[in-house]
């Protein structure tokens, strides 16, 4: 098992052996970026100005990308809006733009070939790539012409795309996603049809993109991995921390659990703007970086397997019977030892009134945690969460069940169901919902729920924006569960985040 990083978001890198590496593995970076921003991104400008911002970056780039090349890395991410910025209106992104012409995957080097006007960006990218014979996977922005024949085309005549490019080792085009869930890009157009990204590797086979908030929805995230059986992700990321339950690392080591993928995620590093969250994530541990005390960026670097799911449970695998009681992972209760943890204690569910709070803008159903141990059952619509617990020592830190089964509306649409076990964020019931990344008790745990969807990401969150690996996890009689003991650090997060895609 990887182990996860320590406090304060500090890197655990994973160097030893690079070089004799296994066939079955492959070494992967991502870089989490401190970008070079424009003072007024709303402003006009021209060509010549954004290429000069735009070359600041791309140097940086190429300072990772010559990094990386010596440690022996064999693909490279780097962030969404990493080259250009972000908080532009539709004019003023557009000297920013590269035109990306309609060839074909693996026929074009834009570093050996440049025959198209305003590929400039395209241009170094190659040429990065090819220096560093590495994979390389930027994002940047794109535009494509159109006229009155085309029913979509908007009335300045151009498309403009939020765009993932892929690069080989040789500096050849092989993929490109145009990102399809926006995320208040105003400059930006949502393409007409999906985009399901994917590049072959000599090193780890098939591997699909997609950008940042695509993340939370089917298309084109979900499609890849169930359907396109991708087993890599490379995502780009301009990402903010959203306590308690949409931390970049917490969804981004989720996705790689739940589905049984890599995730090489990048994220942007402004924590002025509570952005920093990139890791390299597996289904059996994570090395990420998470740190808002330094301004600057850091190169992750990690070994990992090309078949991340071998052995591992199946994502689609709702179980038609039990295969393990709600208990503890050795099988047995704390207290009475007549008692087993599967059958209710007398009196169990007899438990604090439930009360109603705001988390992350959605009206959740929470029950307080008052002992040190205890079973609580709580219910709202048609999903009903259970929480079997015991905290390693009775601190005034507070804690709640949480429970939501409902429509999302805030900063985008998509339905939710949710048991999510939170630390509160002062000293009265109150603040449940509210954030705090920091937290002292540790709480050994098996939390479940009767969801209506497939689809369910276990999320555990710790102490300091720490990760750890999640433990058992999976369907049992119809429930999804999440079992874990033996915190090293104290809980912030351990919740079961699920999308029922279909009522979006």
């Amino acid at each position: 098992m990887l182990r996860a990083g320590p406090a304060l978001g500090l890197l655990l890198l994973c160097h030893q052996a690079l070089l004799a590496r296994p066939d079955s593995s492959f070494v992967a970076a991502v870089y989490e970026y401190p970008s070079i921003l424009i003072a007024d991104p709303e402003a006009l400008t021209d060509r010549s100005s954004a290429l000069e911002l735009m070359n600041r970056n791309l140097d940086h780039y190429e300072e990772q990308v010559m990094a990386a090349a010596k440690q022996g890395v064999q693909i490279i991410v780097f962030p969404e809006d990493g080259i250009h910025g972000f908080n532009f209106t539709r004019r003023s992104i557009y000297p920013f733009l590269d035109f990306l012409p309609a060839v074909q995957s693996g026929k074009w080097n834009p570093c050996l070939e440049p025959q198209f006007s305003d590929t400039e960006v395209l241009q170094r990218l190659s040429c990065l790539a090819g220096r560093g014979r590495l994979f390389l996977v930027a994002n940047l922005g794109t535009k494509q012409p159109c006229n009155g024949t085309d029913p979509g085309c908007p009335p300045d005549g151009r498309y403009q795309f939020n765009t993932n490019v892929v690069f080989d080792d040789k500096g050849t085009l092989v993929a490109s996603y145009r990102k399809q869930n926006l995320y208040f890009e105003y400059s930006f157009d949502t393409p007409s049809v999906v985009d399901h990204s994917i590049f072959e590797t000599p090193f780890a086979g098939k591997i699909g993109t997609f950008t940042c908030f695509d993340m939370l929805f089917f298309e084109p995230a979900v499609r890849l991995v169930t359907d396109l059986g991708v087993k890599h992700i490379v995502f780009p990321a301009a990402w903010m921390d959203q306590l308690p339950l949409l931390a970049g690392i917490e969804i981004q080591q989720a996705f790689a659990v739940a589905f049984n993928v890599n995730v090489l995620a990048a994220n942007l590093h402004h924590p002025l703007l509570r952005m920093s969250s990139s890791g390299i994530h597996t289904p059996h541990g994570s090395f990420w970086y998470h740190n808002t005390e330094s301004l600057k960026g850091k190169l992750i670097v990690a070994n990992i397997s090309a078949d991340p799911g071998a052995g591992g449970p199946q994502w689609n695998s709702p179980l038609g019977e039990s295969h393990g009681r709600f208990s503890w992972d050795d099988g047995t209760c704390e207290g009475d030892a007549d008692t087993p943890c599967g059958d209710p204690l007398e009196g169990a569910l007899e438990t604090p009134a439930t009360f109603h709070g705001e988390m992350m803008y959605d009206n959740f159903t929470f029950m307080p945690l008052r002992e040190n141990r205890g079973r609580l059952r709580v219910c709202a619509n048609a999903l009903c969460c259970e929480l079997d617990y015991r905290r390693r020592g009775l601190s005034d830190e507070l804690y709640a069940l949480g429970v939501l089964d409902g429509l999302h509306t805030v900063h985008g649409t998509y339905y939710l169901q949710v048991c999510a076990l939170v630390k509160c964020g002062g000293p009265r019931w109150e603040t449940c919902g509210h954030e705090t990344p920091r937290a002292t008790e540790k709480f050994d745990f098996h939390i479940r729920g009767n969801f209506s969807t497939a689809f369910v990401f276990p999320m555990l969150l710790t102490s300091g924006m720490t990760l750890q690996p999640p433990g058992q996890r999976g369907w049992e009689g119809g429930h999804y569960f999440m079992r874990k003991s033996q915190l090293s650090s104290g809980l912030v997060t351990a919740a079961l985040y699920g999308r029922w895609y279909e009522r979006d």
